[in-house]
């Protein structure tokens, strides 16, 4: 008997039942039948997915609905949207929503007893994700190697995090509209009044609205035209004006600014480093390299590091990443710190999941793949990408979409398309023999070009394309905006 004691007893223990807590679900319905008041302390964090016993998913979701739609919530008027022949036990609905409100607690403790909800439906998402990992582990497929498995353990466990849940699935329209909204909502209040993230060129945001959630924003150009200096400039604007907002579960949220992911597959984390300190610090770089500097812009060199340990801007230095690996580290990066804007210099040296002598198909999958991630972050990436040599055979220089390499799928994929072009570049190396009327033109169009770069927006989904004058000193590496005659102060002559 002792021996079949235990057998039953470590059957019970391997057959443990998921984790949920029915009091504190009937104690939070009872609530908000009494109050209706209560469910807005729960609304902002809590979905009716999150209760373990179908019938009060059923009872919460039409409660949570017609309280929103300001009608009075209670067991009289709930019981007509629930199924009439539905029993809990022996109680039908009916009696069964009486019983939640006549033992229904004070609405105080209604904030804890949804969390508790909240915390036991992640446990449970939990334990599907790892029950799915050890038998896909034991039993995996000849077409998932292990690394593409940890990949989609990654993910689900990401949108766990990001969400308590991680099916996917339809949306109503109404939940598309309310979102609308809110945007509309935080460009009113967030500085500048831009629906997206300020850049922190005025003139480029005012174009664009500001870099929008999940919008892949390539940023195209020549060797030498400056778009990573460009790239490293939105960076360090965006991560300088960083202001967070506690939100109503305790998470943070950006206000103005943002946290910002940069993956620099060029250049190492020291170069770009220097490159924002001497656009800072108005030091050119080449001195900060041969310390060719002096008491008083060391200090100013000191002070401006200071500042920059502050700023939210995280770098990955990793050459020749694949986009799965890329869409790990960025998931982490958020899961781990935040993650506002994710900036990637530059895609063609990225690699595919799967190696291929077809770099068009390659490219293709890593803008695809690009896509998706700014979709599954909620985040605007900007991506930079080389142009082909076929702009330099051209008469005029100006970049069109059809410049970029292995351009069907990034065209496509992009939301916006920015070309840097910057005309001083290709007249420096045409200056023709002093002294003559040729000279003088070109003096005149180098004179006008000096210290100015156009970007070009040849494609926005969301806004009109047109071309954005900005200054440049290349000494810098630093883009800013130009003053215009009507923003210049009076004069007198």
């Amino acid at each position: 008997m002792a021996e079949v004691a235990k057998i039953i007893t470590n059957q019970e223990e391997f057959y443990r039942s998921p984790p949920q807590n029915i009091e504190a679900e009937q104690a939070l319905l009872g609530a908000i039948l009494v109050n209706n008041d209560a469910f807005y302390r729960v609304s902002d964090f809590l979905e009716a997915e999150h209760f373990n016993e179908t019938v009060h998913q059923q009872i919460f979701k039409v409660a949570s609905e017609m309280i929103r739609a300001a009608k009075k919530a209670n067991p009289v008027t709930l019981k007509t949207f629930l199924p009439a022949d539905a029993k809990v036990g022996e109680m039908s609905i009916a009696h069964y929503l009486a019983r939640l409100a006549a033992e229904a607690t004070t609405i105080i403790n209604a904030e804890d007893y949804g969390r508790s909800i909240y915390d036991l439906a992640t446990r449970r998402s939990l334990i599907t994700i790892g029950e799915d990992m050890v038998n896909i582990a034991f039993d995996a497929p000849v077409d998932m190697p292990p690394a593409k498995q940890i990949e989609d353990a990654e993910r689900r466990l990401f949108e766990v995090a990001e969400t308590g849940r991680y099916d996917g699935g339809f949306h109503t329209f109404g939940d598309a509209v309310g979102t609308a909204i809110d945007m509309a909502s935080a460009a009113f209040q967030r500085d500048g009044h831009l629906s997206g993230i300020a850049c922190g060129i005025h003139s480029l945001d005012q174009k664009m609205g500001g870099l929008q959630p999940s919008d892949l924003i390539i940023l195209a150009g020549r060797p030498a035209m400056g778009k990573s200096s460009l790239a490293t400039n939105i960076a360090f604007n965006i991560a300088e004006a960083y202001e967070p907002e506690i939100q109503a579960d305790g998470t943070h949220k950006a206000k103005n600014g943002g946290v910002v992911g940069l993956f620099s597959l060029e250049m190492s984390a020291e170069q770009l480093a220097t490159r924002i300190i001497a656009e800072q610090t108005e030091i050119s770089s080449s001195k900060i390299r041969r310390g060719e500097i002096n008491e008083a812009e060391f200090e100013k060199l000191v002070e401006c590091s200071r500042m920059m340990h502050r700023i939210p801007l995280y770098i990955d230095q990793t050459g020749g990443i694949s986009i799965a690996q890329l869409a790990a580290r960025a998931r982490r990066l958020k899961r781990q710190r935040g993650l506002d804007v994710l900036i990637i210099d530059y895609i063609q040296l990225m690699q595919g999941n799967k190696r291929t002598d077809n770099r068009v198909q390659e490219i293709t999958e890593i803008t695809t793949g690009l896509k998706a991630l700014g979709k599954e972050l909620g985040v605007p990436i900007i991506a930079l990408s080389q142009l082909s040599r076929q702009v330099e055979n051209r008469d005029d220089k100006r970049p069109q979409l059809a410049d970029l390499r292995e351009s069907g799928s990034i065209e496509q994929d992009a939301d916006v398309v920015l070309f840097v072009y910057r005309e001083e570049y290709y007249l420096q190396n045409k200056e023709p023999e002093e002294g003559t009327e040729a000279y003088f033109d070109w003096k005149q169009k180098f004179d006008a070009a000096a210290g100015k770069a156009d970007i070009i927006i040849s494609k926005q989904r969301h806004g009109p394309t047109g071309t954005v004058n900005l200054g440049f000193q290349p000494e810098f590496t630093r883009f800013s905006d130009l003053a215009t005659n009507d923003h210049l102060p009076e004069r007198f002559e």
